[in-house]
């Protein structure tokens, strides 16, 4: 039974989730397993470092992420569900490919069969033609950002570095030189401007030959010969290919990207067709719950000034009449539990106290909402028995101004019915 216990207390919940096993980590994120704790559906939670976002000045990839992520809802794109966050985190809940990564699959079994090829390159267009309509461009289509889920299927991810209508410039192009060296399409290394649509088209045609070859159609240690094979498309098909498989692969591959063969002309190639099932994209209307404080990014100021989020100041007479051993409000009043107060005392700055109250209330599954220096959070339960709702109110206050806080009000209101 202690042992039971002791894993008990190790278990990490965010929200409505159980976080499990690390799936991945990155420089400034990580991504962990987790369970829906009501439905006991499996979900990845990516888990960015606010800190380590603002510091690589990468802010605007994540809520281009997000922005992207919300919009999609494809069989064969990875589906966000929810972000939540605290003070310090953001927590992107999407869809778990069981499968892992296609770069996998092809680094332990080698090339696989044309046929096998053909349905993850189908569901491959699929994805992306369905992203090109909803006016989204990947830009950095690889391997490693193809997933596989249980039943063989595949899913596109990391939409970090896509790009909306409104990044194109006056000209109509992309100018951001972006995506991994061996998928890029040479027209984005020219950096003349580029069209989306041509350039993940590009990197689909990269992907399907490594499916089928088993290795990169254009590769090389030193950057300056591998964009030079790039620039021409200097690359060997092999002719145990078939000659379907060799004909689209060469029409992808066009270093033009005004001869270069489009979506339409992909889904409409003998090779392509053989055994094709448009996939049937879910556009209905889905309520994806986001955390407003998922796109705060605002660092807490103590440079004298006060700011929306400073905490509030008192002097020492405020200070007394706070005081539990003083309050004499007991004698005149009843106590309303909705108004219980709880108070206490630190020695940490207002911002690390924000920032660890929030870590562990959104690890509770509170929703939190920040403003004037007081935090709000609050949680709502369903169940068969119950609908109830508490929240919690956390005040942070000083003595003097560019001092430490150094007591908390904390209001607990609760109000459950019970059906």
């Amino acid at each position: 039974m202690g042992r039971e216990e002791e894993k008990k207390k190790g278990i990490l919940q965010l929200g409505n989730y159980e976080l499990g096993r690390t799936l991945g980590e990155g420089n400034f994120a990580k991504v962990k397993l987790a369970k829906n704790l009501h439905s006991g559906l499996l979900f990845a939670v990516k888990i960015l470092d606010k800190s380590k976002l603002i510091q690589l000045n990468i802010t605007d990839q994540i809520k281009r992420e997000i922005a992207t992520s919300k919009l999609l809802k494809h069989p064969n794109v990875v589906r966000l569900h929810e972000i939540l966050a605290s003070k310090t985190k953001i927590y992107m809940v999407l869809e778990y490919a069981t499968g892992g990564e296609l770069f996998g699959r092809i680094a332990s079994k080698g090339k696989l069969s044309e046929a096998e090829g053909r349905k993850f390159f189908q569901q491959l267009i699929d994805g992306v033609s369905y992203c090109h309509d909803k006016g989204v461009f990947h830009r950095d289509l690889k391997l490693e950002n193809v997933l596989v889920d249980a039943k063989g299927n595949i899913k596109i991810s990391d939409f970090g570095l896509s790009a909306l209508p409104e990044h194109f410039g006056e000209d109509g192009l992309l100018h951001t030189i972006c995506g991994s060296p061996n998928y890029v399409a040479p027209e984005i290394l020219a950096n003349r401007g580029y069209d989306g649509a041509t350039s993940d088209i590009w990197s689909c045609g990269v992907i399907l030959y490594v499916i089928l070859t088993g290795y990169l159609p254009f590769d090389d240690r030193n950057l300056a010969v591998l964009y030079q094979k790039i620039f021409k498309g200097d690359t060997r098909i092999p002719k145990w290919l078939s000659s379907g498989a060799q004909n689209i692969i060469r029409r992808i591959l066009d270093p033009n990207p005004d001869t270069r063969i489009t979506m339409a002309g992909i889904k409409d190639d003998e090779w392509f067709k053989h055994d094709y099932i448009p996939a049937v994209p879910d556009d209905e209307e889905e309520d994806i719950y986001i955390d407003d404080e998922a796109f705060s990014m605002y660092e807490v100021a103590y440079d004298g000034t006060r700011s929306s989020e400073s905490p509030t100041l008192i002097n020492a007479f405020q200070l007394i009449g706070m005081s539990s051993c003083l309050d004499l409000s007991g004698f005149f009043e009843e106590e309303d539990v909705s108004e219980r107060k709880i108070r206490f005392t630190s020695n940490h700055s207002a911002k690390d106290l924000l920032a660890r109250i929030q870590d562990i209330v959104t690890e509770m599954g509170f929703r939190v909402q920040m403003r004037n220096g007081r935090l709000k959070a609050t949680q709502e339960q369903r169940g068969q028995k119950c609908l109830g709702r508490l929240s919690v109110a956390a005040e942070f206050i000083t003595i003097q101004p560019n001092s430490n806080p150094v007591l908390v009000l904390v209001n607990l209101d609760s109000n459950y019915s019970i059906n």
